[in-house]
């Protein structure tokens, strides 16, 4: 199977602390990646590193996306290759809509081929998508959402840029039972849709793995991947490590 993403001995520090010691692990195209692990364990600054977050030094090794090194490259590159980061704590962007934010995204990353009418006609049908009315298109980012409301967003943008590997950072932390079924459906539908987008997922809820289905399992412990492995046949449950 063809790697979309190819890390290899990694060893990551950030503010002089070893968070990532000698890890490799590889993604595969079109397929759904979990990963697992304890709070500290490093998970997230994995995320940030794969994006290019510029506060974590990369000590040794290199990262491989769609057999392009981007170890050194910076985010709006890595951006542009069809990488993007749904983030566990996403930020406030006070002054700017959510509407110019994603207009302004997207011609980023795909360019200006697209009219602005038919970009907003699809930020309001993915806004209603998640369950968000077409007003949020006119909020300032983030700014006095819940954290359920921040994490609907996160899944927006997805729908919006449509990337190659998406990074999903506990998505449905903030959100209810229901609001994490509602997550995984609009995951599942969107791999229904775009078979060859793969996913890498960070959770700590058993039931977005049961509904999701990965493909891979991956623990992290201690800023290492222990040996993975394929999700069971049965694609049953799914054990996670916290």
């Amino acid at each position: 199977m063809d790697s979309l993403l190819s890390i290899k001995n990694l060893s990551v520090s950030v503010e002089q602390t070893r968070v990532i010691t000698n890890l490799t692990l590889e993604i595969y195209f079109g397929c759904v990646h979990a990963l697992m692990g304890a709070n500290g364990s490093g998970k997230s600054s994995l995320a940030s590193v794969l994006m290019g977050h510029p506060s974590y030094a990369i000590e040794s090794g290199s990262i491989y996306f769609n057999n392009k090194d981007i170890t050194h490259q910076s985010p709006d590159k890595r951006a542009r290759l069809g990488l993007f980061l749904a983030a566990q704590n996403p930020c406030v962007i006070p002054g700017v809509s959510v509407i110019s934010l994603l207009t302004e995204a997207y011609r980023a990353v795909h360019g200006t081929d697209v009219s602005t009418q038919e970009l907003h006609k699809k930020i309001i049908e993915s806004l209603e998508q998640v369950g968000l009315d077409a007003s949020y298109a006119q909020r300032m980012v983030h700014e006095g959402f819940s954290g359920g409301e921040k994490k609907r967003l996160e899944i927006v943008q997805l729908l919006v840029l449509q990337p190659r590997l998406a990074i999903l950072d506990e998505i449905d932390s903030g959100l209810d039972i229901e609001g994490r079924a509602h997550i995984a459906q609009l995951l599942n539908t969107l791999k229904k849709e775009r078979p060859h987008l793969t996913l890498l997922v960070i959770t700590h809820y058993q039931e977005l793995l049961d509904q999701l289905k990965p493909d891979y399992l991956h623990n992290m412990v201690q800023g290492k991947i222990v040996p993975s492995h394929t999700a069971p046949e049965s694609r049953g449950s799914y054990e996670i490590g916290i």
